[in-house]
C-alpha cells in the first residue's frame, strides 16, 4: 500500500521540484543582470524557496491532488510530460520483468520437457477372466457375490453332481468287468497251454509206441513164418514184454490216481499190458501151432496200426489246444484293451464330475455375475468374471514421443479418480504395433490420397506395489490416467 502511495505521489512532487529549480535560476539571472546586487541579498529568497519545496515534499502524498489542480489552474492544462516519463519507465521495467520471468519459465519448461514424456491418453487395465461352465447342468449353489475378493482355486459355483456321480459308478463297474474278463482269459490261456502240452507229449509217445508195435507185429509175422525152434525165443521175448507192460500199467495207475498223468495214458498202459499178454499167449500158441502165431502176428499188426491212428488223433487234439491257446491269447489282448477303454471312460467321468465345481483361475475380484441357483447352464456360457489383482496402465504415446522411452524407466501416474495422489511405476514394455495396426480394419495407405497422421503406440506401465498400497480395492480397470515418464 505504501509503495502505491509513493508511486502515486511522484508525478506531483517532480513538477514542484522542477518549478523551484526554475525560480532559483531566474533569481540568479536577475542578480547577475542588476549591477550592485549581492549574493547574500538573493540567497535568502533561494533558501526560502527550498524550505517550501522540502515542506511540500514531506506533505506530497496528502497534497498531490491539490498541486496538480493548482498547476492546472495556473497554466490552463495539466503538466503531463513528467507523468509520461514515469509511465514509460514503469512499462519498460514491467516488460523487463515479464521477459525475465518468461525466460526463466521457458528454460525450466525446456529442461523438464526434454527429460519427460507425458500423455493423458492412458487408462488402467487388468486380466479379466471369463468364468463359464464346461458341462450342461443345473446350478446348485452360488458361493460368491459381485465385487467379492476371491483366491485362486476357490470354488465359485457348485453344479448338481448327481448325474455325473452315476456316470462315475457306471464307468467303475465297467472297468471291473473288463478286469475280470482279462483274468478269465489269462486263466484259459494257462489251462489250454497246459493241456496242449500234455496232449502233444502223449500223442508223441503213442505214435512212437504204435510205430514200434507195427514193427514188432510185422516181425512177429516173420517169426511166425519161421521155423518152430524160434517159437521158444519169441515166447521168452513176449513174456519179458508182458512184465514190462505190467510195471508200466501199475506205475500209470498210481500216477493217474495222483493226477500226474491222464487216464488216457493209464488206459494206454493197460492196453500195452494186455497186448503184451496177448503176445505172450500168441508166442505160446506159436510153439504149438505156427499158423496160429502168424494169425496173431497179423492181428498185432492191425492193432498197432489202429493205435497209430489213435495217436494221430491225440496229436490233432493237441494241435487244436494250441490253436485254442492262441484264441485265448487274443481274447486276453481284447480284455486288456477293454480295461484301457474302461479306465479312460472312468477318467472322463471323474473329469466331468470335477467340472461341477467351478473355481477361480486367479486371485482377484468378482464382477458381472449373472448366475443364480437353479439356473440351467450350457458349456461356454459366461457366469461371471474375475478381475485379477495384477493391475497396470496402458498409455498411448504419440510415435514422436517414443524416441527415449525404454523399459525400466521411472513413471509417475495420476489417476483422475484420485487427483491428489501420485502413483509410481516403471515402463514394462512397448507394444509391437500401433493401435491402428491392431484395429478391425487397419488403414491402407497404398491407394488414394495420403494424409500423414501421427500414430499412437501403447506402452505398458507396471505399478510399484508399494505406491498403490491401500488403493488395491479402489483401482479398477478402465480408469483414466495421466502418465509421465522420466526418460534418460
Amino acid at each position: 500500500m505504501s509503495q502505491q502511495l509513493a508511486i502515486s505521489g511522484i508525478p506531483n512532487i517532480l513538477p514542484r521540484t522542477i518549478t523551484t529549480e526554475v525560480r532559483e535560476s531566474k533569481i540568479r539571472d536577475a542578480q547577475r543582470a542588476v549591477p550592485g546586487v549581492r549574493d547574500d541579498v538573493a540567497e535568502p529568497e533561494i533558501k526560502e524557496e527550498r524550505q517550501k519545496v522540502g515542506q511540500q515534499t514531506t506533505a506530497a502524498p496528502a497534497e498531490a491532488k491539490d498541486d496538480a489542480l493548482r498547476s492546472t489552474v495556473s497554466t490552463g492544462q495539466p503538466n503531463k510530460k513528467p507523468t509520461n516519463h514515469i509511465k514509460k519507465a514503469l512499462l519498460i521495467s514491467a516488460a523487463i520483468l515479464a521477459l525475465g520471468g518468461a525466460t526463466v519459465g521457458g528454460l525450466r519448461w525446456y529442461n523438464y520437457a526434454s527429460t519427460h514424456e507425458e500423455t493423458d491418453d492412458a487408462y488402467t487395465t487388468a486380466h479379466m477372466h471369463a468364468i463359464s461352465s464346461r458341462i450342461n447342468d443345473t446350478v446348485a449353489k452360488v458361493l460368491v457375490d459381485d465385487n467379492e475378493h476371491v483366491t485362486a482355486g476357490q470354488v465359485l459355483v457348485l453344479l448338481d453332481p448327481r448325474d455325473y456321480e452315476v456316470r462315475v459308478q457306471s464307468a467303475l463297474a465297467a472297468l471291473k468287468v473288463a478286469q475280470h474278463q482279462a483274468e478269465a482269459a489269462q486263466t484259459s490261456i494257462k489251462l489250454s497251454s497246459t493241456n496242449a502240452g500234455g496232449k502233444t507229449i502223449e500223442a508223441s509217445g503213442n505214435v512212437s509206441n504204435a510205430v514200434s508195435m507195427i514193427s514188432k507185429s510185422q516181425a512177429a509175422v516173420l517169426e511166425a513164418r519161421s521155423a518152430i525152434p524160434q517159437a521158444q525165443a519169441v515166447l521168452a521175448e513176449r513174456q519179458a514184454e508182458e512184465d514190462r507192460s505190467e510195471k508200466d500199467y501199475i506205475r500209470f495207475e498210481k500216477l493217474a490216481q495222483q493226477g500226474a498223468v491222464s487216464w488216457q495214458q493209464r488206459d494206454q498202459a493197460l492196453r500195452d499190458f494186455n497186448v503184451a499178454k496177448n503176445a505172450t499167449a500168441a508166442a505160446q500158441e506159436d510153439v504149438k501151432q505156427a499158423a496160429a502165431k502168424l494169425e496173431q502176428a497179423e492181428q498185432s499188426v492191425s492193432a498197432a496200426r489202429a493205435q497209430l491212428v489213435q495217436s494221430q488223433g491225440i496229436a490233432q487234439q493237441a494241435e487244436a489246444l494250441h490253436v485254442q491257446t492262441q484264441v485265448d491269447t487274443s481274447q486276453y489282448d481284447v480284455a486288456k484293451a477293454s480295461i484301457a477303454q474302461a479306465q479312460a471312460q472312468l477318467s472322463d467321468a471323474q473329469l466331468q464330475l470335477s467340472y461341477t465345481k467351478i473355481t477361480s483361475p486367479v486371485t482377484g475380484r468378482v464382477g458381472k455375475k449373472s448366475v443364480e441357483a437353479g439356473q440351467r447352464v450350457q458349456p461356454g456360457q459366461q457366469l461371471m468374471s474375475v478381475v485379477a489383482d495384477d493391475l497396470w496402465v496402458v498409455a498411448n504415446f504419440k510415435e514422436t514421443q517414443l524416441e527415449k522411452i525404454r523399459k525400466g524407466e521411472h513413471v509417475t501416474v495420476k489417476i483422475d479418480s484420485f487427483p491428489h495422489q501420485d502413483f509410481e511405476g516403471v515402463v514394462d514394455s512397448v507394444s509391437p504395433g500401433s493401435g491402428a495396426s491392431f484395429a478391425l480394419l487397419p488403414p491402407d495407405n497404398a491407394t488414394g490420397n495420403f494424409t500423414k497422421i501421427v500414430q499412437r503406440v501403447p506402452v505398458k506401465v507396471r505399478f510399484d506395489q508399494s505406491s498403490i498400497k491401500g488403493f488395491e480395492d479402489l483401482l479398477v480397470p478402465g480408469m483414466s490416467a495421466v502418465v509421465n515418464i522420466a526418460v534418460k
